[in-house]
């Protein structure tokens, strides 16, 4: 409980101290937000600050600091210094300027932000391939939640039925102005997800089990696939995660000052990494006395198994339904935010006003479509869901890799300190190259290679940023 306890403090602080100093670099003045320059009633709506922060918190938390944190938790206590690392210098970093670009652009969606600094040529790319992301989130995020609502109701009500149901939340969320149901149940949905963790979080002092320490190795006799670069992508809504990028524009359109980016956008990412880091003992816990193949069944355990097994166990009847709940929570309100984050990035890449619904509607009803074929595919079997999950989990880093060069490119731009976001850039460059070189649903390659290739796309982009970087110094 050692190394869970000293990576708990130190996230805490790392909010305080690194997240004041990025503040400091961003520098929040008195301009006025699009909140209040161009509301619309619909997207640009002034909302309470506590109520943005429970919103941007609970878009953000999808099954990854939860299920993530669950299969990341395998690797051992490497998933520790990941989830506390990553959060703080990657993660809180790639999520509060990706909101702070946004609220000084007009709200600017992703693919415009990315756009602006690295040319309209990655801004078409960006568009097309956030929106395949978007599209994924939105199927992969019903499934799991589903399966748990039809293990707590009656037989009738199974996962299709709670599939349709779901889905059909989604369609409301996605057209209905944002202060609607996003604004008026997020926030109860966010208590449930936080009594969860903190339900948890208590329940690990009290049993007070003998966890690994950092200091007796990094491995785990759990997980055979290498560390590197397997549980960076893993655990990735936990430490780093490129679908954050596209949700902080969302909030950006509703704040009414600046000064509250860093608790919004910093603030809700160490929140997430406190959420993962329980988990994540929570479940070295778990399969310390349970192993991670299931005796009954002779498969290995799911993030949802293992979740509603801790939760039921450590918090009882009633809590452990809130906890549930908070669970089932966590994964809806990132699907339904992506989808209404996909058609406003069609909408303002196709110049679209979404006032009108019917304007919306005409963005919405492909984009619907779409997303119910995908999660159909997944759903025709288990390694239909696996794959899905997959090429999401890449897609969702290489996003924030896009995104990290962006900040970089303004912060250089703005004569500012880049090197907060050029070395996450770099590492998750490194990473995404290496994982689809080497994951069986890439290109499986050896290890060495991989390695050996991943490398060299990592020396490709510094060499890049240099040659720019001389060039941009040369202009002044």
């Amino acid at each position: 409980m050692i190394t869970f306890t000293l990576a708990l403090v130190v996230l805490i602080l790392g909010y305080f101290i690194y997240g004041a100093y990025v503040d400091r670099i961003f520098g929040p003045d008195d301009r006025k937000t699009p909140a209040l320059t161009i509301a619309d009633g619909v997207d640009y709506i002034p909302l309470p600050t506590w109520k943005i922060f429970m919103i941007q918190f609970l878009n953000i938390a999808g099954l990854g600091p939860i299920f993530g944190a669950i299969m990341g938790a395998q690797f051992g206590t490497a998933s520790y210094l990941w989830i506390v690392l990553g959060t703080i210098f990657a993660g809180a970093v790639h999520d509060f300027f990706s909101g702070t670009l946004s609220i000084r652009n007009g709200g600017e969606s992703l693919p415009e932000i990315v756009g602006r600094f690295l040319g309209s040529k990655t801004k078409k790319v960006m568009c097309v391939f956030t929106l395949i992301l978007m599209v994924l989130v939105g199927a992969v995020f019903v499934s799991g939640p589903a399966e748990l609502l039809a293990g707590m109701t009656p037989g009738w009500m199974n996962s299709i039925f709670w599939i349709v149901v779901i889905f059909l939340y989604y369609i409301l969320a996605t057209i209905l102005p944002v202060d609607k149901i996003i604004g008026k149940i997020y926030p109860l949905f966010a208590i449930a997800l936080l009594f969860m963790a903190v339900g948890i979080l208590v329940m690990l002092y009290v049993k007070s089990p003998d966890l690994p320490e950092i200091w007796n190795g990094f491995g785990t006799k759990y997980e055979k696939n290498p560390i590197f670069p397997m549980m960076f992508i893993s655990i990735a809504c936990g430490a780093i995660s490129g679908f954050h990028a596209t949700q902080s524009p969302l909030m950006a359109r509703c704040m009414t000052k600046e000064k509250h980016c860093r608790p919004i956008f910093y603030g809700a990412m160490v929140a997430e990494g406190i959420v993962a880091l329980i988990w994540a003992a929570a479940a070295t816990y778990f399969f310390q006395e349970n192993g991670i193949i299931d005796q009954l069944t002779g498969r290995a355990y799911s993030g949802a198994a293992v979740a509603t097994s801790i939760s039921k166990e450590w918090l009882g009847a009633f809590g452990g339904v809130l906890a549930i709940l908070g669970i089932v929570a966590a994964p809806i309100t990132s699907g339904d935010t992506a989808l209404r984050s996909a058609r406003l990035i069609a909408a303002d890449f196709l110049h679209i006003d979404q006032r009108p619904i019917s304007k919306r509607l005409l963005i919405c009803l492909p984009l619907f479509l779409i997303t119910f074929g995908v999660l159909l595919y997944s759903l025709r079997d288990a390694e239909g869901f696996k794959i899905i999950w997959r090429y999401f989990a890449w897609c969702n880093q290489t996003l924030s890799v896009f995104t990290l060069w962006a900040i970089t490119v303004y912060l250089v731009r703005s004569n500012k300190n880049f090197y907060i976001a050029l070395l996450p850039a770099l590492l998750m460059t490194l990473v995404c190259s290496t994982y689809i070189c080497i994951a069986p649903e890439g290109l499986s390659l050896p290890q060495q290679l991989s390695y050996c290739i991943g490398g060299v796309c990592l020396l490709t982009a510094l060499v890049w940023f240099i040659v720019w970087y001389r060039k941009q110094a040369s202009k002044y």
